[in-house]
Protein backbone atom coordinates (compact mmCIF):
# COMPACT_ATOMS: atom_id res chain seq x y z
CA UNK A 1 0.00 0.00 0.00
CA UNK A 2 3.13 2.07 0.76
CA UNK A 3 4.36 1.84 -2.48
CA UNK A 4 1.50 2.25 -4.36
CA UNK A 5 0.91 5.94 -2.34
CA UNK A 6 4.56 6.69 -3.01
CA UNK A 7 4.27 6.22 -6.79
CA UNK A 8 0.87 7.99 -6.54
CA UNK A 9 2.78 11.03 -4.86
CA UNK A 10 5.20 10.43 -7.48
CA UNK A 11 2.81 11.42 -9.94
CA UNK A 12 1.54 13.99 -8.52
CA UNK A 13 4.58 15.90 -7.82
CA UNK A 14 5.61 15.15 -11.56
CA UNK A 15 2.48 16.51 -12.59
CA UNK A 16 2.96 19.51 -10.43
CA UNK A 17 6.03 20.29 -11.68
CA UNK A 18 5.01 19.87 -15.07
CA UNK A 19 2.32 22.46 -14.15
CA UNK A 20 5.44 24.95 -13.00
CA UNK A 21 7.70 24.11 -15.40
CA UNK A 22 4.10 25.40 -17.72
CA UNK A 23 3.66 28.28 -16.19
CA UNK A 24 7.44 29.68 -15.88
CA UNK A 25 7.24 28.98 -19.74
CA UNK A 26 4.29 31.24 -19.97
CA UNK A 27 5.65 33.49 -17.48
CA UNK A 28 8.86 34.04 -19.94
CA UNK A 29 6.78 34.04 -23.03
CA UNK A 30 4.99 36.83 -21.64
CA UNK A 31 7.47 38.90 -20.16
CA UNK A 32 9.02 38.61 -23.89
CA UNK A 33 5.35 39.90 -24.83
CA UNK A 34 5.34 42.48 -22.51
CA UNK A 35 9.20 43.49 -23.55
CA UNK A 36 8.11 43.47 -27.02
CA UNK A 37 4.93 45.90 -26.56
CA UNK A 38 7.03 47.56 -24.25
CA UNK A 39 9.92 48.27 -27.43
CA UNK A 40 6.90 48.68 -29.80
CA UNK A 41 5.62 51.49 -27.61
CA UNK A 42 8.55 52.70 -27.37
CA UNK A 43 9.38 52.58 -31.31
CA UNK A 44 5.76 53.89 -31.74
CA UNK A 45 6.51 56.78 -29.15
CA UNK A 46 9.21 58.25 -31.25
CA UNK A 47 7.76 57.84 -34.33
CA UNK A 48 5.21 59.89 -33.05
CA UNK A 49 7.33 62.57 -31.80
CA UNK A 50 9.70 62.59 -34.81
CA UNK A 51 6.46 62.52 -37.32
CA UNK A 52 4.04 64.71 -35.57
CA UNK A 53 5.90 66.55 -33.33
CA UNK A 54 3.57 65.82 -30.56
CA UNK A 55 3.72 63.47 -27.47
CA UNK A 56 1.56 60.09 -27.48
CA UNK A 57 -0.48 61.51 -24.89
CA UNK A 58 -1.38 64.60 -27.55
CA UNK A 59 -2.70 62.36 -30.44
CA UNK A 60 -6.03 62.31 -29.39
CA UNK A 61 -6.25 65.91 -28.76
CA UNK A 62 -4.45 66.10 -32.33
CA UNK A 63 -7.21 63.65 -34.03
CA UNK A 64 -9.87 65.50 -32.16
CA UNK A 65 -11.14 62.63 -30.76
CA UNK A 66 -12.37 62.36 -26.87
CA UNK A 67 -10.70 60.37 -24.03
CA UNK A 68 -12.87 56.72 -24.60
CA UNK A 69 -14.44 57.87 -28.53
CA UNK A 70 -13.94 55.19 -30.55
CA UNK A 71 -11.20 55.05 -32.62
CA UNK A 72 -11.86 55.35 -36.39
CA UNK A 73 -10.55 51.76 -38.15
CA UNK A 74 -7.10 51.19 -39.70
CA UNK A 75 -7.86 51.20 -43.05
CA UNK A 76 -9.66 54.68 -42.98
CA UNK A 77 -6.68 56.20 -41.54
CA UNK A 78 -4.37 54.94 -43.24
CA UNK A 79 -6.53 55.81 -46.73
CA UNK A 80 -6.32 59.40 -45.24
CA UNK A 81 -2.73 59.03 -44.24
CA UNK A 82 -1.98 58.33 -47.93
CA UNK A 83 -4.05 61.17 -49.00
CA UNK A 84 -2.65 63.70 -46.84
CA UNK A 85 1.11 62.79 -47.98
CA UNK A 86 0.36 62.96 -51.17
CA UNK A 87 -1.22 66.28 -50.78
CA UNK A 88 2.33 67.31 -49.22
CA UNK A 89 4.08 65.91 -51.74
CA UNK A 90 1.94 68.08 -54.42
CA UNK A 91 3.11 71.15 -52.55
CA UNK A 92 6.39 70.59 -52.90
CA UNK A 93 9.72 70.96 -50.96
CA UNK A 94 9.48 73.72 -48.23
CA UNK A 95 11.13 76.77 -49.07
CA UNK A 96 13.62 77.52 -46.05
CA UNK A 97 14.12 81.39 -47.15
CA UNK A 98 10.10 81.90 -47.35
CA UNK A 99 9.72 84.12 -44.19
CA UNK A 100 13.22 86.06 -46.22
CA UNK A 101 11.71 86.18 -49.51
CA UNK A 102 8.45 87.31 -48.04
CA UNK A 103 10.09 90.48 -46.45
CA UNK A 104 11.92 91.29 -49.31
CA UNK A 105 9.18 91.05 -51.51
CA UNK A 106 7.09 93.56 -48.66
CA UNK A 107 9.80 95.96 -48.62
CA UNK A 108 9.59 95.98 -52.34
CA UNK A 109 5.91 96.36 -52.98
CA UNK A 110 6.18 99.06 -50.38
CA UNK A 111 8.79 100.50 -52.89
CA UNK A 112 6.41 99.97 -55.69
CA UNK A 113 3.42 101.60 -53.55
CA UNK A 114 5.71 105.07 -53.35
CA UNK A 115 6.77 104.92 -56.69
CA UNK A 116 3.12 104.58 -57.81
CA UNK A 117 2.24 107.26 -55.76
CA UNK A 118 4.87 109.61 -56.53
CA UNK A 119 3.75 108.92 -60.72
CA UNK A 120 0.24 109.46 -59.82
CA UNK A 121 1.28 112.91 -58.27
CA UNK A 122 3.45 113.88 -61.14
CA UNK A 123 0.75 112.65 -63.20
CA UNK A 124 -2.13 114.79 -61.69
CA UNK A 125 0.77 117.83 -62.09
CA UNK A 126 1.07 117.22 -65.53
CA UNK A 127 -2.39 117.17 -66.43
CA UNK A 128 -3.12 120.21 -64.20
CA UNK A 129 -0.01 122.05 -66.11
CA UNK A 130 -1.30 120.63 -69.78
CA UNK A 131 -4.64 121.88 -68.79
CA UNK A 132 -3.14 125.47 -67.58
CA UNK A 133 -1.12 125.64 -70.92
CA UNK A 134 -4.19 124.92 -73.04
CA UNK A 135 -6.36 127.39 -71.28
CA UNK A 136 -3.10 130.09 -72.13
CA UNK A 137 -2.80 128.57 -75.50
CA UNK A 138 -6.36 129.47 -75.94
CA UNK A 139 -6.15 132.71 -74.75
CA UNK A 140 -3.08 134.03 -76.48
CA UNK A 141 -4.66 132.29 -79.96
CA UNK A 142 -7.71 133.72 -79.81
CA UNK A 143 -6.25 137.31 -79.07
CA UNK A 144 -3.91 136.64 -81.72
CA UNK A 145 -6.61 135.66 -83.84
CA UNK A 146 -8.63 138.79 -82.93
CA UNK A 147 -5.63 140.59 -83.81
CA UNK A 148 -4.84 139.28 -87.26
CA UNK A 149 -8.73 139.50 -88.34
CA UNK A 150 -8.59 143.21 -87.69
CA UNK A 151 -6.13 143.69 -90.04
CA UNK A 152 -6.65 141.47 -92.50
CA UNK A 153 -10.06 142.84 -92.68
CA UNK A 154 -8.08 146.45 -93.09
CA UNK A 155 -5.67 145.28 -95.52
CA UNK A 156 -7.99 143.44 -97.97
CA UNK A 157 -9.97 146.89 -98.61
CA UNK A 158 -6.91 148.99 -98.74
CA UNK A 159 -5.68 146.05 -101.52
CA UNK A 160 -9.65 145.54 -103.02
CA UNK A 161 -10.37 149.31 -102.45
CA UNK A 162 -13.21 148.17 -100.71
CA UNK A 163 -15.62 144.73 -99.82
CA UNK A 164 -14.94 142.83 -97.11
CA UNK A 165 -13.01 139.84 -95.81
CA UNK A 166 -12.59 137.91 -92.35
CA UNK A 167 -10.99 134.69 -90.83
CA UNK A 168 -13.67 132.39 -89.03
CA UNK A 169 -12.47 129.61 -86.84
CA UNK A 170 -14.61 126.37 -87.73
CA UNK A 171 -14.87 122.30 -87.52
CA UNK A 172 -14.76 122.68 -83.21
CA UNK A 173 -15.32 124.73 -80.47
CA UNK A 174 -12.29 124.71 -79.15
CA UNK A 175 -9.80 126.58 -81.00
CA UNK A 176 -6.76 124.77 -80.75
CA UNK A 177 -8.43 122.22 -82.44
CA UNK A 178 -10.24 124.42 -85.06
CA UNK A 179 -9.95 124.28 -89.05
CA UNK A 180 -9.20 128.23 -90.38
CA UNK A 181 -11.89 129.50 -93.27
CA UNK A 182 -11.17 132.36 -95.28
CA UNK A 183 -14.38 134.51 -96.40
CA UNK A 184 -13.89 137.12 -98.90
CA UNK A 185 -16.34 139.81 -100.44
CA UNK A 186 -14.45 141.87 -103.53
CA UNK A 187 -16.08 144.51 -104.53
CA UNK A 188 -19.34 143.90 -106.16
CA UNK A 189 -19.08 140.36 -105.51
CA UNK A 190 -21.16 138.06 -103.31
CA UNK A 191 -19.06 136.37 -99.95
CA UNK A 192 -17.30 133.81 -101.05
CA UNK A 193 -14.36 131.06 -99.41
CA UNK A 194 -10.71 131.18 -101.02
CA UNK A 195 -10.98 128.75 -103.30
CA UNK A 196 -13.99 130.16 -105.39
CA UNK A 197 -11.69 133.48 -106.03
CA UNK A 198 -10.15 134.45 -109.13
CA UNK A 199 -5.96 133.66 -109.40
CA UNK A 200 -5.39 137.74 -109.10
CA UNK A 201 -8.17 137.60 -106.32
CA UNK A 202 -6.56 134.94 -104.29
CA UNK A 203 -3.31 136.80 -104.53
CA UNK A 204 -4.33 139.64 -102.76
CA UNK A 205 -6.33 137.98 -100.31
CA UNK A 206 -3.30 135.84 -99.55
CA UNK A 207 -1.17 139.28 -99.31
CA UNK A 208 -3.71 140.45 -97.03
CA UNK A 209 -4.04 137.40 -94.81
CA UNK A 210 0.18 137.36 -94.68
CA UNK A 211 0.62 141.33 -93.99
CA UNK A 212 -2.25 140.88 -91.32
CA UNK A 213 -0.08 138.08 -89.92
CA UNK A 214 3.28 140.15 -89.99
CA UNK A 215 1.36 143.41 -88.66
CA UNK A 216 0.78 141.31 -85.49
CA UNK A 217 4.15 139.98 -84.82
CA UNK A 218 6.41 142.45 -87.47
CA UNK A 219 10.03 141.47 -87.62
CA UNK A 220 13.19 143.38 -88.78
CA UNK A 221 12.89 142.28 -92.29
CA UNK A 222 10.54 140.98 -94.64
CA UNK A 223 11.26 139.60 -98.17
CA UNK A 224 9.02 139.16 -100.95
CA UNK A 225 9.55 136.65 -103.96
CA UNK A 226 7.24 138.18 -106.77
CA UNK A 227 4.37 138.39 -105.11
CA UNK A 228 3.24 140.72 -107.52
CA UNK A 229 3.55 138.44 -110.49
CA UNK A 230 -0.28 137.70 -110.90
CA UNK A 231 -1.37 140.89 -110.70
CA UNK A 232 -2.77 143.37 -113.03
CA UNK A 233 -1.49 147.65 -113.17
CA UNK A 234 -3.83 148.36 -111.27
CA UNK A 235 -4.01 146.08 -108.39
CA UNK A 236 0.45 146.59 -108.58
CA UNK A 237 -0.50 150.21 -107.67
CA UNK A 238 -2.59 149.08 -104.59
CA UNK A 239 -0.06 146.52 -103.44
CA UNK A 240 2.79 149.58 -103.55
CA UNK A 241 0.61 152.15 -101.79
CA UNK A 242 0.37 149.56 -99.42
CA UNK A 243 4.11 149.05 -98.85
CA UNK A 244 4.93 152.46 -98.48
CA UNK A 245 2.17 152.43 -95.52
CA UNK A 246 3.51 149.10 -94.07
CA UNK A 247 7.44 150.96 -94.17
CA UNK A 248 5.86 153.99 -92.49
CA UNK A 249 3.80 152.21 -90.14
CA UNK A 250 6.52 149.74 -88.61
CA UNK A 251 10.65 149.79 -88.89
CA UNK A 252 10.58 147.05 -91.15
CA UNK A 253 12.68 147.14 -94.25
CA UNK A 254 11.15 145.11 -96.68
CA UNK A 255 13.24 143.31 -99.58
CA UNK A 256 11.12 142.65 -102.73
CA UNK A 257 12.10 140.41 -105.90
CA UNK A 258 10.35 141.48 -108.65
CA UNK A 259 10.25 141.47 -112.52
CA UNK A 260 7.38 144.40 -112.82
CA UNK A 261 8.52 147.95 -113.63
CA UNK A 262 5.87 149.26 -111.98
CA UNK A 263 6.94 148.01 -108.24
CA UNK A 264 11.11 148.81 -109.49
CA UNK A 265 9.99 152.53 -110.12
CA UNK A 266 8.08 152.64 -106.89
CA UNK A 267 10.92 151.38 -104.33
CA UNK A 268 13.37 153.40 -102.47
CA UNK A 269 16.87 151.70 -103.93
CA UNK A 270 17.13 149.10 -106.68
CA UNK A 271 19.93 146.58 -106.94
CA UNK A 272 20.07 144.16 -110.44
CA UNK A 273 22.24 141.39 -111.61
CA UNK A 274 23.77 141.90 -114.69
CA UNK A 275 26.00 139.78 -117.12
CA UNK A 276 28.09 142.90 -119.70
CA UNK A 277 30.57 139.63 -120.06
CA UNK A 278 29.57 136.24 -121.04
CA UNK A 279 29.88 133.89 -117.54
CA UNK A 280 30.48 137.66 -115.71
CA UNK A 281 27.78 138.51 -113.52
CA UNK A 282 28.10 142.08 -111.77
CA UNK A 283 25.80 143.75 -109.15
CA UNK A 284 24.07 147.05 -110.14
CA UNK A 285 22.90 149.37 -107.28
CA UNK A 286 20.25 152.35 -107.85
CA UNK A 287 18.93 154.66 -104.45
CA UNK A 288 16.01 156.04 -106.35
CA UNK A 289 15.44 158.26 -103.52
CA UNK A 290 19.03 160.02 -103.64
CA UNK A 291 18.65 160.23 -107.65
CA UNK A 292 14.86 162.06 -107.31
CA UNK A 293 16.58 164.38 -104.81
CA UNK A 294 19.64 165.49 -106.97
CA UNK A 295 17.05 165.62 -109.95
CA UNK A 296 14.79 168.25 -108.11
CA UNK A 297 17.80 169.92 -106.74
CA UNK A 298 19.02 170.50 -110.57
Amino acid sequence: MAETALKAQEKSLRAVQEKLAEAREGKARGEARLEGARERRSSLARLIREQLDCAPEECLTRANLKDGAEIPALDAVEARLAKLKADRERLGGVNLRAEEEEAELSAQLEEMEREKADVEEAIARLRQGISNLNREGRKRLLEAFESVNGHFTRLFQTLFGGGSAELKLVDSDDPLESGLEIFAQPPGKRTQTLTLLSGGEKALTAMALIFAVFLTNPSPICVLDEVDAPLDDANVDRFCRLMEEMSKETDTRFLIITHHPLTMARMSRLFGVTMQEKGVSQLVSVDLETAEKLRDAG
